[in-house]
C-alpha cells in the first residue's frame, strides 16, 4: 500500500495535471487533428462523471484497502495511448447509457431552470418588499419622534420657573423680616418734656453738635 497521501497526489498529477497538459498541446496545433480532440473531450465527460461518483465513493469504499491505487490506476487506463480505455468505457457504457435517457435528462434539466429561476424572481420579489417595508418603519419611527412633544422639558422648565418664584418669594419675607426686626430693636431716644407736658424740641446747635458727634 502506499498511503493514502500520496495516491491522492499521484491522481491530481496522472489523473488532471497531465492530460490537461496534452489536451492543451493538441488544441493548441496549427491543424489540431479531430480524433485527438474527440478523444480528450470524451476522456473530461468520464473524468466529470467519475469525480461526481468519487464524492459517493469515498464515503463508502474509502475503507478498502487498495482504493485509492485503484482510481489511480483507472485514471491512467483513460488516457494511456495503449489500452485506449476512454473510448471503450464511453462508447460501450456511457454513450448508449445517455441516448436512452437523453429526453428525460433534457426535461429535467429544463425544469430545473424553470425552478430555479422563479425560486430567484420569487426571493427577489420577497427581498424587495421587506426592504421597502422596513424603509417605511424606519422613516415613520423617526417623523413620530420628530413630531412628538417634548413633555419633560416643558415639566423641567416649569419647576424651575417656579423654584426661582418660591426663591424671590422667601428673599422677600426674609428681607422684611430683617427689616421690621432691624425696626423693632433700633432704640428709642427720649424726648424731655416741659412742665405743662409738651416736648421740648432741642436747637439746632443741639442738632449740629449731636451730628459732629
Amino acid at each position: 500500500m502506499l498511503g493514502s497521501f500520496l495516491p491522492r497526489v499521484l491522481l491530481m498529477v496522472f489523473g488532471y495535471a497531465y492530460p490537461a497538459y496534452e489536451c492543451y498541446k493538441t488544441v493548441e496545433k496549427n491543424k489540431p487533428e479531430i480524433e485527438q480532440l474527440l478523444f480528450w473531450c470524451q476522456y473530461w465527460i468520464l473524468v466529470a462523471m467519475l469525480t461526481v461518483l468519487e464524492r459517493f465513493g469515498d464515503a463508502l469504499f474509502s475503507w478498502v484497502p487498495i482504493y485509492n491505487e485503484a482510481k489511480l490506476a483507472l485514471f491512467i487506463y483513460l488516457w494511456s495511448s495503449k489500452e485506449k480505455g476512454t473510448a471503450y468505457l464511453y462508447n460501450r457504457f456511457f454513450r448508449d447509457f445517455v441516448a436512452q435517457h437523453e429526453a428525460e435528462i433534457d426535461s429535467k434539466i429544463l425544469e430545473f431552470r424553470v425552478k430555479t429561476r422563479d425560486f430567484a424572481n420569487l426571493s427577489c420579489q420577497k427581498a424587495l418588499n421587506y426592504g421597502q417595508k422596513g424603509v417605511y418603519e424606519i422613516l415613520e419611527y423617526v417623523s413620530s419622534h420628530q413630531s412628538a412633544p417634548q413633555p419633560h422639558s416643558d415639566q423641567k422648565q416649569e419647576k424651575g420657573t417656579g423654584k426661582v418664584i418660591a426663591a424671590g418669594q422667601s428673599e422677600a419675607v426674609a428681607r422684611d423680616q430683617r427689616t421690621t426686626s432691624d425696626f423693632e430693636e433700633k432704640p428709642t431716644e427720649s424726648v424731655p418734656l416741659s412742665e405743662n407736658g409738651t416736648p421740648i424740641l432741642p436747637s439746632r446747635k443741639h442738632w449740629l453738635k449731636k451730628l459732629i458727634r
